[in-house]
């Protein structure tokens, strides 16, 4: 039965809120362990996975039980078990993965962040940073290995928005479009691939242009597209009919994305548009607290916030841009300015 279900004594509804954060991590161990992958074949008993994952067969046993109860997997006879569609989604392999997702929020560079999430509402100061004792990129900067789970842990969140936010938006009108902060190219491809007619510019910190460009050639674009290392804090590369932002403007606090955000606009062309690739926070009534939650995870890691369509409206404006349209695509929404 699902949390806040008023079937159940209030307590019980509460307990349920309380002990989520159990479950998210009972899915992260299960994702770092690497279960799904070992089921994609079918079935196994308990025993045979514990082999495969290197894990504590009793202990693996219970991981696994609990992993059944919330759908990920359905427990047969004999401690034996079977990887659901819902599962699925855990596999390394799987065009809907969100495994190394799950593996990024179970590591203490996210989960002890939150712990200071009293503590950043009492203060507005970013919780990681309080917590660790330096802001989230100079920690990534010190641990190779964090920044390369949440590396890939982004990356798969960009694949499962792309999609949607491709089809919604009509990108096929611009000449030359500029993705700036757009990783190895995962978007940047996807919207040359929709708009035979354009040219496109990766552009990015020298680090991650180094390795970018897979996608780019994987989609066969690249001969398109060109990447450019820059940084978007101090520049956007010139003559763009089109600046993409893909939730890059939420990683940031209204001065810093006035920053970005004045640069996108100085690049543009003559009646070029500035589109910003966020989760638009509604206003009331919320279906769903995920892009709620998303903002306190903002306030918790990054220092950086999700915002309404008004709060967007008022920061680009604060930029010398003018919000033309909202158009949604999916999780994510298109949020097209032009110049003011």
């Amino acid at each position: 039965m699902p949390p806040g279900s008023n079937e159940l004594p209030l307590p019980v509804q509460v307990l349920q809120i309380i002990t989520a954060g159990w479950l998210a991590q009972a899915v992260s161990a299960a994702a770092e362990l690497g279960v799904a992958d070992v089921l994609a074949d079918g079935p196994r008993p308990v025993a045979e996975i514990a082999s495969a994952t290197d894990s504590h067969a009793p202990s693996l046993y219970r991981l696994l039980r609990a992993g059944a109860d919330i759908g990920l997997f359905t427990e047969h006879d004999g401690k034996v078990f079977e990887l659901t569609e819902l599962g699925g989604t855990l596999r390394a392999d799987s065009p809907t993965s969100l495994r190394n997702f799950a593996i990024w929020t179970g590591l203490p560079a996210e989960r002890h962040a939150w712990s200071g999430l009293a503590d950043a509402v009492r203060t507005g100061h970013t919780a990681f940073t309080e917590v660790f004792g330096k802001p989230v990129w100079d920690y990534f900067h010190d641990q190779p290995d964090v920044l390369g789970v949440f590396d890939r842990a982004m990356t798969e969140a960009s694949q499962q928005i792309i999609a949607p936010v491709v089809a919604a938006y009509d990108f096929g009108r611009f000449g030359t479009v500029v993705d700036a902060g757009g990783g190895r190219g995962a978007l940047l491809a996807a919207v040359l691939a929709s708009a035979p007619g354009a040219r496109g510019v990766l552009y990015d910190r020298p680090e991650v242009i180094a390795g970018a460009g897979q996608p780019l050639r994987d989609a066969g674009v690249d001969d398109r597209a060109e990447l450019v290392p820059g940084d978007f804090f101090d520049s956007v590369p010139s003559g763009a009919d089109a600046v993409i932002l893909s939730n890059i403007i939420h990683d940031w606090d209204d001065e810093q994305s006035r920053r970005i955000l004045v640069n996108a606009r100085d690049a543009l062309t003559d009646g070029g548009h500035v589109l910003l690739v966020e989760a638009v926070l509604p206003d009331r009534p919320r279906p769903s607290p995920t892009v709620s939650l998303m903002d306190l995870d903002m306030l918790v890691v990054a220092g950086g916030r999700q915002r309404t369509a008004a709060e967007f409206e008022t920061l680009l404006a604060d930029s010398g841009l003018k919000l033309s349209r909202i158009v949604p695509g999916g999780h994510c929404s298109v949020v097209e300015a032009v110049r003011a």
